[in-house]
């Protein structure tokens, strides 16, 4: 129990360096977005002298360094800042933003996972089979397209045309659950759609792999069935690298998720992000930033927990 404690001790401490290193990046990248925050606000009324008292006033005339340190501190505390733009607080809203994107990529992990490790399972077991061929196939063509033409292509088929679920997801906190549940349905699918390939196949391929072990040898000799085979022998040891493509796709699942809001015009911390770029709101796009930083990070640390603890070899090296 010990050595879990200092893995996780370990991984915790990598990931918060990590996410300082990150923090760094994202104030020097937003520091290079190009407009002036200040012009963009006044205006027409933009004349030299309002835009330095402007700037003067928010903050933008002191060193960037000093800003970072000073936004960096705030960050620490729990205190995100102030919208530029609209001169809210922004915990007050990007609250219910993330909770909407949390709920996205919950919804289509739901769909994706058990999804993956079934196909995934009955590709390993007939393999070389029709079957088998034919998940190939459509998983290598489901990975060639990006996420906006598979999301353009539904809602032509399934919103346009057919018109079982609506085109643009305008969710909000006063919905019933089963109505967001449907508003939510076609990007939820999307997503699924873009990232059950990859589990699908690392899941086939990690089965394969260990079903050319001399223990699966010997228990196919014995006569066992296949079904147990992969069940009982061979999915236990498949679950370290199963379970880390699964964390890195989930980790995908909310931060790839911009493309997919926008299109769908949902409210999420992806639409919200691109919506402040362009509003130039320098506060809101580091604050959006950081908490995709954040959440990336944490599953990755989850995916390589995971990994160390179901591995023996890992979890107790010579």
């Amino acid at each position: 129990m010990s050595s879990v404690l200092k893995i996780v001790l370990q991984r915790l401490g990598l990931g918060l360096l990590t996410l300082f290193a990150v923090s760094i990046i994202i104030a020097f990248v937003v520091e290079l977005l190009p407009g002036d925050i200040t012009q963009a606000i006044l205006g027409q009324s933009a004349t030299p002298e309002t835009v330095a008292a402007f700037r003067k006033e928010i903050g933008l005339d002191r060193p960037a360094h000093i800003r970072y340190f000073e936004w960096l501190g705030g960050m620490v505390q729990g205190d995100l800042g102030q919208s530029l733009a609209s001169k809210r607080e922004i915990s007050e809203f990007v609250g219910t933003r993330l909770s909407n994107t949390l709920f996205l990529g919950g919804l289509a992990a739901a769909i994706a996972v058990p999804l993956a490790l079934i196909l995934g399972l009955l590709a390993a077991l007939y393999r070389n089979s029709i079957y088998d061929r034919i998940v190939n196939l459509l998983t290598l063509t489901s990975i060639s397209f990006p996420e906006f033409f598979v999301a353009y292509i539904l809602i032509l088929f399934l919103s346009v045309k057919a018109g079982f679920f609506p085109g643009i997801s305008n969710v909000s906190t006063d919905l019933a659950f089963s109505e967001q549940l449907f508003r939510t349905i076609l990007p939820a699918l999307t997503l699924t759609l873009v990232v059950l390939a990859h589990m699908l196949r690392m899941t086939r391929a990690a089965i394969i792999n260990l079903l050319s072990s001399p223990y699966i040898e010997m228990a196919s000799l014995k006569g066992t069935k296949p079904f147990r085979i992969i069940f009982h022998h061979a999915l236990p040891n498949a679950w370290g690298p199963i379970v880390n493509v699964i964390a890195l796709n989930l980790a995908y699942l909310v931060v790839g998720v911009v493309v997919v809001e926008v299109v769908f015009v949902y409210p999420g911390l992806g639409q919200l992000l691109v919506d402040s770029v362009s509003k130039r709101d320098l506060p809101v796009v580091q604050a959006c930033s950081i908490i995709f930083a954040a959440v990336y990070i944490l599953l990755n640390l989850f995916a390589d927990i995971v990994s160390i603890v179901s591995n023996p070899r890992l979890l107790h090296p010579r």
